[in-house]
């Protein structure tokens, strides 16, 4: 036919297939979106865990297809976060390739937090919520040749992500209405460089601002990188009430291991969980260090294990 060759006619019969699927179920540039998303792509959440301390979720969008499809925006519709939660796309968008998927990262919001059905505490434990729990849809704009179309696909959230954050982040908002928390920058190394203080800030909110209620930090826990030095267990049963006044508390660490992936491949060993019971309502409060701490931690706990 015209000198084609009938592989390339293949091709080009299979590229205008898809390109008529996207124009006839999602909605062409300047009309109105439709609401069922066409093949060939589909949503899954995630989120990996060097990014648990900054709230920044994975929006992984899969190409079944046979072509390649640029998307140019994506954005989760949650009711557990309802300012949405959209992916800095950059100008030109990223290219899915056919079979493959790329992970988006988009930082989430606040939370809608207090709502009955919505906000549910947690128990002590953290039960985590299983696959589908948190319904969500995600709203892509892709390009697929010179067409582009809005779509709105059911996004899967296998690992209970949304319901996850939700969680965590309500119950840092409830415990932070009684006193906030922090680690300072400093790290002090013991002499024989074994052992190292991390020290735990505790600023109540002033009297009145976070009512007659108190918070206890029934306990501190380890990490995959840190964890207590015996001759110095860490503080337990802290009572703080709003209106004290601030306090520290100091953390005698040691490495937690010291294989040589410890550090080299280290994710969330410089998160520190605090067991609390905020005002009846048990929960995880995971203290991040900040940068400069983070260097410190890790400079420490790779000579420390040297020295062993």
């Amino acid at each position: 036919m015209n000198g084609v060759p009938r592989a390339g006619r293949r091709r080009s019969a299979a590229a205008a297939v898809v390109v008529a699927a996207v124009m006839a179920g999602g909605a062409v540039q300047g009309c109105t979106p439709e609401t069922q998303a066409p093949e060939p792509l589909t949503a899954e959440l995630n989120q990996f865990r060097d990014t648990y301390g900054t709230q920044v979720i994975e929006i992984q969008v899969s190409n079944t297809g046979s072509v390649p499809v640029s998307v140019l925006s994506a954005e989760v519709s949650t009711p557990l976060f309802p300012a949405g939660t959209a992916w800095q796309a950059p100008p030109e968008g990223t290219e899915v390739p056919p079979g493959q998927t790329k992970s988006l990262p988009a930082r989430l919001p606040a939370p809608a937090c207090g709502h009955p059905g919505i906000d549910e505490p947690q128990s002590a434990e953290g039960a985590r919520a299983g696959p589908g729990s948190s319904p969500a849809e995600v709203t892509v704009s892709v390009r697929q040749g010179s067409a582009t179309a809005q779509e709105r696909l059911p996004a899967a959230d296998p690992f209970g992500v949304l319901a996850r954050n939700h969680s965590e982040l309500c119950f840092a908002q409830d415990a932070g209405q009684i006193a906030d928390m922090g680690l300072a920058p400093e790290l002090e190394v013991s002499a024989d460089g074994r052992t190292a203080v991390v020290r735990l800030r505790v600023t109540p909110r002033a009297a009145g601002a976070g009512g007659s209620r108190t918070l206890t930090i029934e306990r501190i826990e380890g990490t995959t990188l840190l964890a207590e030095a015996p001759e110095s267990p860490w503080p337990r049963g802290i009572t703080v009430a709003a209106g004290t006044a601030p306090r520290e508390l100091s953390l005698r660490i040691r490495p937690a291991r010291c294989d040589p992936h410890a550090v080299a491949e280290d994710k969330v060993g410089t998160l520190l969980p605090l067991r609390v019971d905020a005002g009846g309502r048990q929960g995880v409060l995971k203290v991040a260090a900040g940068a400069v701490l983070k260097a410190r931690i890790y400079e420490f706990a790779t000579a420390a294990c040297a020295a062993h």
